[in-house]
């Protein structure tokens, strides 16, 4: 559903079902009119708009090439986008579990399906349960009207989300940072990944987002992290660098954390 008068959101946000609100200069995707799941500039549709989706892509803080990345949560498909663009050596696979935001990724100028990229039908938790521990970056981003949906949020789902990684692969999570149960969930992420994952604010909203890996490379030391932003384009590089900053002020607050415990 496609609404170009701002005065028409209430009537759609009773159902739950995903629609469209369209400006001058921007399409977003919502549930309701309490929040936009994803926003996309009509003049650079490529683009990263919201603050959470560029911090989730701090990845390529730690992996600038991955071969394969999953994604959970498909939206206005903001993240296949930038990566589809900028990580052309990337295949990507996203999972969607509700056919009627699939159905609306025309608006949002989400490519045709390719060797590269699939967009499947179907619950992320099956997705990472039978993945062949080879995806190297996962992203989570699984909402729906109500929130984060529980099976996403399980220890169950996360195990298996380690599993599904290859060694040195990162999974990339979008939390509620103001959600009571943001602090367990992040416990059991922790437990998950053996203490390997870090949370960070995310950029200009109240989201938390968390790094987690399974290996080392969250260990990579912090004038190592800040110089791989020289590695990488000066688009990402000024895109990533407060990312940067924030993950390396937080390991710092984590190592404190943990010599005065």
């Amino acid at each position: 559903m496609l609404l170009d008068n701002i005065f028409d959101l209430a009537k759609f946000s009773a159902d739950g079902r995903p629609f469209i609100y369209k400006n001058t200069y921007s399409i977003s995707l919502l549930f309701d009119s309490s929040a936009i799941q994803s926003e996309m500039y009509l003049n650079e549709p490529d683009e990263l708009l919201l603050g959470y989706t560029i911090t989730m892509m701090g990845f390529l803080l730690f992996n600038d090439a991955p071969q394969k990345i999953a994604m959970i949560g498909l939206g206005g498909g903001s993240l296949v986008k930038y990566c589809y663009r900028h990580l052309p050596q990337s295949a990507i696979v996203v999972a969607e579990n509700n056919p009627e935001v699939i159905a609306l990724r025309k608006h949002f100028q989400i490519p045709q399906d390719d060797h590269r990229l699939q967009i499947v039908c179907m619950d992320g938790c099956q997705l990472v349960r039978d993945a062949d521990n080879d995806y190297d970056v996962l992203l989570v981003d699984g909402f729906d009207r109500s929130g984060q949906p529980p099976q996403l949020c399980s220890q169950a789902f996360y195990d298996d989300c380690y599993q599904a990684l290859a060694q040195g692969g990162m999974m990339v999570v979008n939390l509620l940072g103001n959600s009571s149960d943001t602090d367990l969930y992040l416990d059991r992420i922790q437990r998950s990944f053996g203490g390997a994952a870090i949370a960070v604010d995310a950029r200009e909203s109240g989201n938390r987002i968390v790094f987690a890996c399974k290996g080392e490379r969250l260990d990579t030391a912090e004038q190592n992290m800040l110089k791989k932003l020289k590695d990488l384009s000066p688009h990402q590089a000024l895109m990533l660098r407060l990312t940067a900053q924030n993950i390396v002020q937080q390991r710092r607050i984590d190592k404190l954390a943990t010599a005065l415990a």
